[in-house]
């Protein structure tokens, strides 16, 4: 089955996210894998994050990373700079985002902008609404199939 989301993953390369080793972008590009839907395709699983980490010597810390980046971009809007947002405020997986309301997703995220001075905004309401939505569609979706981040 397809990922939802995976349509649009599928044209959105690894290179466009925010604060990435580049390294770390170029040498998955030698294996092929160039999107967010390659990488999830593959990595998805912890034992597909130790293999791609066993493949390419690429520290597996690094590959989860970018794994939780490609799924948290699955939700429509969360890209590039917002899903590194919301990695690095902590809600780095979408049934971390799945427990929040849109008040708390906007407070966590503006927390951490004010407190690291990252260069982004936080979400309005109606985006961390859709955001809170769309992760716990995607989250109660994926329960009976997928894996997701556990280390």
């Amino acid at each position: 089955k397809e990922l939802v989301g995976s349509a649009e993953l599928a044209q959105y390369k690894l290179s466009d996210f925010h604060e990435i080793d580049k390294d770390c972008i170029r040498t998955l590009k030698t294996i092929g894998i160039k999107t967010a839907k390659q990488l999830l395709d593959v990595g998805h699983t912890g034992i597909g994050i130790k293999q791609l980490s066993e493949n390419t010597g690429i520290v597996q810390d690094d590959i989860l990373e970018l794994v939780k980046l490609s799924d948290l971009a699955r939700i429509p809007g969360v890209k590039k700079i917002r899903a590194r947002l919301y990695h690095n405020a902590g809600l780095d997986t979408l049934a971390k985002m799945a427990k929040c309301d849109a008040e708390k997703l906007i407070k966590i995220s503006t927390d951490y902008i004010n407190k690291s001075g990252f260069k982004g905004i936080p979400p309005t309401l109606k985006e961390a609404e859709h955001t809170v939505t769309m992760a716990k569609y995607l989250t109660n979706t994926l329960k009976k199939k997928l894996l997701l981040f556990k280390k």
